[in-house]
């Protein structure tokens, strides 16, 4: 399974934010859309990703005065990302090896989604109960 599956049934949409936004927006967008990281794009170009442990990092570092600093400023700049062609096996990988659950897809230099560890268990899930319901079926007509 690969990740472009994921994408076709979740959607496509990334919420997004610029280097300069501030914090208390960025907490404010993590809110009010139900999500747990947020992408930092400067020119439709991926530069940073921003995520709840980030922003509970840099409070406990800095405190509260860090909600009026730009978001450049605490996202991660090394970020890792992933193709539409990468399988989903590869994403747990690099998940559990790196310790994030939120993965951008870029395509081209442009991103075009973003995977959380949700939902890859979504996923995997739904496999499982395939293979289940298929190997219920063989045992009927067998």
């Amino acid at each position: 399974m690969i990740v472009a599956r994921i994408l076709k049934d979740k959607g496509r949409n990334v919420i997004t934010a610029t280097p300069d936004t501030p914090m208390a927006e960025v907490t404010r967008l993590l809110t009010d859309n139900r999500i747990g990281a947020l992408a930092i794009c400067d020119n439709d170009a991926l530069i940073g990703i921003i995520s709840e442990r980030d922003i509970v990092t840099a409070l406990s570092a800095h405190g509260a005065a860090i909600m009026q600093e730009p978001a450049s400023r605490h996202m991660t700049k090394e970020v890792v990302t992933c193709t539409e062609q990468d399988t989903v096996h590869h994403l747990m990988e690099d998940m559990t090896t790196h310790r994030f659950r939120h993965i951008p897809v870029v395509e081209n230099g442009k991103l075009t989604g973003i995977v959380s560890i949700g939902d890859v268990v979504k996923l995997r899930l739904a496999l499982i109960e395939m293979e289940a319901e298929s190997m219920r079926d063989y045992i009927k007509t067998g």
